[in-house]
């Protein structure tokens, strides 16, 4: 099922008061517009055009303050790794480095990037289900704290590798505990027909053989169900299922020092009723609380989504027998979320006095040629002349990073704001951007 269907009744939407009420980080100024922790994004704008990512350094700390003061409050002894694939960029994890953060990551790319931000490699998980042997190579070299073993053939071959190098590989299993989760059935990872993870029936005489080869030590378990979760039943379920696979394996008399929650606590995109980190942390105690093992989680989307958001300008408005048609210079190759998901997106007008408009239901697209390139549908928006700008709300995870040069359209700039400050971190790609590198052959 889709996260949020773009086709529905406009008057069950958010209003665009009841939007910015939920979120602290924005608010309107009666001259200056839409502003992110107190800076006018018409400033961002005007010096940088559109199509603009911009991400608040204050909200993503904010969040990580938030989840780490749950886990304390609960007596959880965890560890938070930021889920790399959310926003990769070096700016956001330098700044989640800072504040203590770990790293979670699916590519030796990942990798580097969380060690060039300063991510410590005793604090960097590396999961996926795919990963290649230069790949553990380079992961075994950095000496990292933690690879999560997704599969016995995975497994022998990680052994086979680390006794080459002369190194010790500490690894978890991920288990699969068949538990479905996830706000769309693309991004729900703990089925039994998932590629992800090994078959909890299989996990124990995995963990026995695993403690008997050369080159590995395993430290523990690790799970993780899907993204964009807005339900803690799933995770209970979930959690009993590993804490009773901790259990046994223990009876077995072999060691297990660590769980790995995986991440996926879900944001509220729309007005939906979100779990909370203190929710999340009384899911987890509940489950592991008197097993004495060290707790990690990989939060991704509930640290960056809100802190980010993708400013666009219109380019016409479009009037058929059918609809209004907004039309933006942002395309689905910059966020691409509601054509892969049909997710929902807040959409809010930059100007003060758009914001004051009277509202008409519209469709808000982009220029690539696929009907596809969809923000929104019957979406309640002022008027919106050409040039007018607009915000598309809690981008910041699964946006930037998933875009593409798609219709040769070159990637949008990125910029944090930090205080009263902001600071362009990615300049706007250029056309001739486009082909560097590429090599014409001669006839």
């Amino acid at each position: 099922m889709p996260e949020a269907p773009l086709s529905h009744d406009p008057a069950l939407d958010p209003s665009p008061a009841e939007l910015l009420a939920a979120r602290p980080n924005l608010r309107q100024h009666a001259m200056d517009g839409l502003l992110l922790d107190g800076v006018p994004l018409n400033a961002i704008v005007d010096a940088v055009g559109t199509p603009t990512w911009v991400y608040s350094a204050t909200t993503l700390r904010q969040r990580y303050q938030a989840l780490i003061r749950a886990l304390a409050d609960a007596n959880i002894d965890a560890h938070a790794h930021y889920a790399v694939k959310a926003n990769d960029h070096l700016a956001i994890l330098a700044t989640l480095a800072r504040e203590g953060a770990g790293a979670d990551v699916v590519s030796e790319g990942e990798l580097r990037r969380a060690l060039k931000a300063g991510i410590p490699a005793n604090r960097i998980v590396y999961s996926g289900v795919g990963k290649s042997p230069r790949e553990l190579r380079f992961a075994l070299r950095e000496n990292i704290g933690q690879i999560n073993v997704e599969s016995a053939e995975e497994l022998a071959m990680l052994s086979a590798i680390a006794t080459a190098e002369d190194k010790t590989a500490r690894i978890a299993l991920r288990v699969n505990p068949d538990v479905a989760a996830g706000g769309h059935d693309k991004i729900s990872t703990g089925r039994a027909t998932d590629k992800f993870g090994i078959a909890y029936d299989q996990a124990a005489a995995l963990y026995a053989h695993a403690a008997g080869l050369p080159g590995i030590e395993p430290v523990g378990i690790a799970t993780h169900i899907g993204s964009q979760i807005l339900d803690l039943a799933p995770f209970r379920d979930a959690y009993s299922r590993i804490a009773e696979l901790v259990r046994t394996i223990r009876a077995q008399g072999h060691r297990v020092e660590t769980v790995d929650c995986g991440g996926g606590l879900g944001i509220p995109y729309k007005d939906e009723a979100a779990p909370s980190p203190a929710g999340l942390a009384a899911t987890i105690k509940g489950a592991f609380h008197n097993l004495d093992v060290r707790i990690a989680l990989e939060p991704g989307r509930w640290l960056v989504g809100p802190a980010g958001l993708l400013l666009a300008s219109v380019v016409l408005s479009k009037q058929t027998q059918a609809a209004r048609f907004v039309v933006l210079d942002a395309a689905m190759n910059d966020l691409v979320r509601p054509a892969m998901y049909g997710a929902w997106h807040g959409i809010l007008p930059v100007s003060a006095i758009d914001a004051t408009a009277p509202l008409s239901a519209a469709d808000v697209v982009g220029p690539v040629c696929e009907s596809g390139d969809t923000f929104a549908r019957s979406r309640l928006l002022p008027p919106l002349a050409p040039g007018a700008r607009v915000a598309i709300l809690d981008s910041g995870a699964y946006g930037a990073v998933m875009s593409s040069a798609y219709n040769a359209r070159p990637r949008a700039a990125e910029v944090m704001v930090d205080g009263d400050a902001w600071t362009v971190i990615r300049a706007r790609q250029t056309h001739e951007d486009l082909w560097t590198g590429e090599v014409v052959p001669i006839p």
